[in-house]
């Protein structure tokens, strides 16, 4: 099965639901990174999964 591919331009409306500020597209690892927030959100089959408890902490 093809693995589904996030859509850049949902980027323009989706932001951290923690800090509401914006977020930038790792396409490598397949993750929302939220910079101001230190998370990684994942994505799955092609949908960002935006919930905080699903994050991935980054280090600075």
């Amino acid at each position: 099965m093809p693995k589904s591919e996030f859509d850049r331009h949902m980027l323009e409306a989706l932001v951290c639901p923690r800090t509401h500020r914006r977020l930038d597209y790792d396409a490598e690892r397949q993750e929302l990174i939220s910079k101001s927030a230190g998370l990684a959100y994942p994505i799955r089959d092609g949908i960002p999964v935006m919930l905080i408890d699903e994050a991935r902490v980054i280090e600075p």
